[in-house]
């Protein structure tokens, strides 16, 4: 995944990007308007990290070119600006999310991967595979319209498994996906073993139409 950080902060800047770099995520960085809209018009990013006051322009004003352009979507503003006219218009212009300085990286971490899922999930609420359900927004499931019962960790695993539908998934990117950061005080995998058995008997007892494959030796893929 490819961020691109517009901030001329080089202390925040530096952070974000240090926190990133350690997410394993690839980072681009501006820190002027003018570099700002070159890069934003030119390449494609996942996510782009977008200051509202630079030097030489503001943010909006990016905001409503890559919205002219046909290429808003999957920002997130970050300012010091904590004003409901800003959020409002930044909103308007395409923005995802708007967070306000100063920050957790772990708040802005979350909310990037919130801006992701919705990338991957093509903005769509609810997704269908078979007569699977997923209403990502109620976080429930439904098999034939009947609800099925899961924890809120089955239902993060649930939901990872649909996105990535008949995609190869390791068990130390499902376990960094559904438990995060906490993944790191893990001594072994035996706990994403164990929900993944009981979110496979469930689905498996509810006459799901779709199947969690166990590839041996290297994790999980989801069929229908």
């Amino acid at each position: 995944m490819k961020i691109l950080i517009v901030e001329d902060e080089y202390q925040l800047l530096k952070t974000i990007e240090d926190f990133l770099l350690s997410e394993k995520y690839l980072v681009e960085k501006a820190t002027d308007y003018y570099s700002a809209m070159e890069k934003t018009m030119i390449y494609d990013y996942d996510c782009i990290l977008l200051d509202i006051s630079l030097p030489g322009g503001s943010g909006l004003k990016i905001l409503e070119k890559m919205k002219n352009e046909g290429k808003a979507g999957n920002i997130i503003i970050i300012s010091a600006k904590n004003s409901l006219e800003d959020k409002i218009l930044g909103l308007d212009l395409g923005a995802d999310d708007y967070l306000t300085k100063p920050f957790h990286l772990s708040e802005l971490h979350a909310r990037i991967k919130a801006v992701l899922r919705r990338k991957q999930m093509d903005g769509k609420p609810v997704l269908l595979q078979g007569n699977l359900s997923v209403d990502f927004l109620q976080r429930q499931a439904f098999v034939e319209n009947k609800l099925l019962k899961l924890n809120r960790k089955e239902f993060d695993m649930l939901t990872f498994f649909v996105i990535n539908k008949n995609r190869l998934i390791t068990k130390e990117v499902l376990a960094e996906h559904v438990w995060g950061d906490n993944i790191d005080l893990a001594d072994n995998f035996d706990f994403v073993y164990s929900q993944v058995k009981n979110l496979r008997k469930k689905l498996k007892d509810s006459a799901s139409g779709v199947m969690i494959e166990n590839i041996y030796g290297i994790g999980y893929k989801m069929t229908v």
